[in-house]
């Protein structure tokens, strides 16, 4: 498929967690809309390489490197592979990946609380630094954090996850401070539910792919009643979302968390 209206053209873009579902759709809109996407991930290698092939077959370059980002110098290594992938040039950074496990507050282990904390703040943090010394060399760029509604409206069992992502809502605000007088914007991104396949790691008789609806009903039921938009998000509606904040059209936009969520954060509480 060629570029939609070339809005990202002659852009390097790092898509991290680009083998899960939000992280595949943010990278092949990226891809549409014409940056070459390097995809990280840690484990997913066969749907990175599956993501990567789509792009290709559609005309557009595309890269796959593992990483895991808990680890500070691999993460350094990440980026600076994916820089020279893009011969020298990194023009945007998507931080995607993250984990969301369940565990009550009154039972959790420091150690679990440190592992999401790692995973979904410190690689933020490590990465968004890496970056940002190949962009202010190179003119500038963006970076945009994959947050949560769960930043400000937390949820049963995701105390460690909603403290995770309200602090890397709060580094994108503190990073745009910092890396604005460089060319570099800072933004987030705070999906509420997103619908894709194999959600949560189910999977239906004989191995087959269920959507979220299958895996969790109950709570896509809820959902469904309370959100204005009247559905589940899709991976393409965060990209549509990452596409616009690395793109010239945001060009004064940093600092600024982007809220996709279908317009269920309006509801009232009481």
């Amino acid at each position: 498929m060629p570029a939609v209206s070339g809005l990202l053209a002659g852009q390097v873009a790092l898509v991290t967690g680009a083998g899960g579902g939000i992280g595949r759709g943010i990278a092949l809109r990226f891809a549409e809309e014409g940056a070459a996407v390097a995809l990280h991930c840690r484990t997913s290698v066969e749907a990175a390489r599956e993501v990567a092939a789509r792009i290709r077959g559609m005309g557009g370059r595309a890269v796959v490197l593992r990483a895991d980002l808990t680890d500070e110098d691999a993460a350094r290594r990440l980026v600076r592979e994916a820089a020279e992938w893009g011969e020298g040039r990194l023009t945007a950074l998507v931080n995607n990946a993250g984990v969301q496990p369940t565990r009550e507050l009154a039972g959790m282990t420091a150690a679990e609380w440190r592992a999401v904390v790692d995973a979904n703040l410190s690689s933020v943090f490590v990465c968004t630094q890496a970056a940002a010394e190949v962009m202010r060399e190179t003119g500038g760029g963006s970076v945009t954090h994959i947050a949560s509604i769960e930043a400000t409206h937390p949820a049963p069992q995701h105390a460690h996850y909603c403290a995770s992502k309200a602090a890397v809502v709060m580094h994108a605000r503190s990073a745009a401070l910092e890396y604005g007088p460089h060319g570099i914007r800072v933004n987030t991104v705070s999906p509420g539910l997103i619908d894709f396949p194999r959600a949560l790691g189910s999977a239906g008789a004989g191995g087959t792919p269920i959507g979220l609806a299958e895996a969790w009903p109950e709570g896509v039921r809820r959902w469904q009643r309370a959100v204005p938009a009247g559905r589940l998000g899709r991976p393409e509606d965060v990209g549509d979302a990452c596409v616009f904040l690395a793109c010239p059209l945001a060009s004064w936009i940093t600092g600024h968390d982007l809220v996709v969520d279908g317009g269920v954060s309006a509801r009232p509480t009481w």
